[in-house]
């Protein structure tokens, strides 16, 4: 844990990607209900970007917080995403943009979203770094960080060239602390050295942590505690040396009750839980799973022309083969149907490849998808 920052209350976030929705839009009634209920309890953190659910996320943040609450109960952080600017007059415009989205003058923290080796050349190119910190100059960012999807070689660098930044995010959770594409640990080693507090995304994996295969929930299930699967893992995270804040994605308020109940007075896991986290990854481990985290990143902004569910897809085998589903087969029948492409429609352009933050080869496991479903 890190004790940096003393304006954000507690070491917990509202991650505003994956919100109430109605359909296809946002539930705001739900979402004003969370929202008072995180603030009443003591919370104050709110995470968006602009291509949050297709952009939705920064106009619900006005309806349901910043319109709501005065500017002095709430910290907002949002990000410059990539696919919004194509050189340096882009940024400003953009910026102004997201403020007015929100409904705000300032927001407290701003991050150049989701850097990579790649992408981080075409941060430097269009000095975004430097129009964020002029920007934090002006008064209009309290504080300049980022988020981190690579290795962390490319994260020592980006700290390196950018000393000035504050604040990383990176993802973590118990299954990718010590995996090899994602690095977790490796990359807060790097933030620690750097001496940068972290930010925790995707604690409970895009979800892959609550609903756990039957010989894991078993270890938790013998806990004394018989606490929630989202507490182990929103706690682990949280436990970790440099952590500042951990972000939960909740989409209804029965996880905002269940999340609040046990970050509200936040007790690191003692080491009786961090041994049935230790089982609970080994078994997860051994599975045949999609390690997507469901962040939609390959199908928003158009990078799917043939209109394929590609996280839903990938949900469904791995619903199959790790719970023996077999009717997942129907799911996966629904998902492809009114103009939705199947698996085998993919025409491997590999644009959701360029931009998927777990750097999965999607369309060979799109292959993996159709054989067995479309037998």
């Amino acid at each position: 844990m890190d004790n940096s920052f003393p304006q954000i209350k507690t070491f917990f976030g509202f991650g505003c990607m994956r919100l109430p929705m109605n359909g296809s839009e946002v539930d705001i009634e739900q979402f004003k209900e969370m929202t008072d209920y995180f603030i009443d309890n003591g919370f104050n953190y709110f995470d968006t970007a602009h291509g949050y659910i297709d952009g939705k996320s920064e106009l619900a943040i006005k309806e349901a917080l910043t319109s709501r609450y005065p500017r002095e109960k709430y910290l907002l952080t949002d990000k410059l995403t990539e696919p919004y600017f194509h050189k340096e007059e882009d940024i400003r415009p953009f910026f102004q943009s997201q403020l007015d989205a929100c409904g705000v003058e300032y927001f407290d923290f701003y991050l150049m979203h989701a850097q990579n080796a790649t992408n981080f050349e075409h941060f430097k190119k269009c000095r975004a770094y430097e129009t964020a910190f002029d920007l934090k100059k002006e008064g209009k960012i309290k504080h300049v960080g980022l988020s981190f999807h690579d290795k962390p070689e490319v994260l020592d660098k980006i700290l390196t060239t950018y000393p000035d930044v504050e604040i990383v995010q990176i993802q973590l959770n118990y299954v990718d602390y010590d995996d090899a594409s994602v690095q977790s640990r490796k990359c807060l080693e790097v933030c620690r050295k750097h001496g940068k507090p972290g930010i925790v995304m995707e604690p409970v994996k895009g979800g892959s942590l609550i609903k756990l295969p039957e010989e894991a929930q078993k270890v938790f299930d013998e806990m004394p505690s018989k606490l929630s699967n989202a507490s182990y893992a929103i706690r682990f995270a949280a436990s970790q040396e440099g952590i500042r804040v951990v972000l939960s994605g909740m989409s209804d308020m029965a996880q905002m009750k269940d999340n609040v109940s046990f970050m509200k007075d936040f007790k690191p896991l003692s080491e009786e839980e961090m041994g049935a986290v230790a089982k609970v990854t080994a078994i997860y481990k051994g599975l045949d799973m999609i390690p997507c985290t469901a962040c939609h990143y390959c199908v928003e902004e158009n990078h799917c022309p043939m209109n394929i569910k590609i996280p839903e897809l990938f949900a469904c085998l791995n619903t199959k083969n790790v719970f023996n589903d077999w009717n997942q087969k129907m799911y996966y029948d629904l998902l492809t149907t009114d103009g939705a492409g199947k698996a085998s429609d993919c025409i491997e352009c590999g644009g959701c490849e360029n931009v998927c933050p777990q750097h999965l080869e999607i369309r060979s496991l799109l292959k993996k998808v159709a054989s067995e479903f479309e037998k």
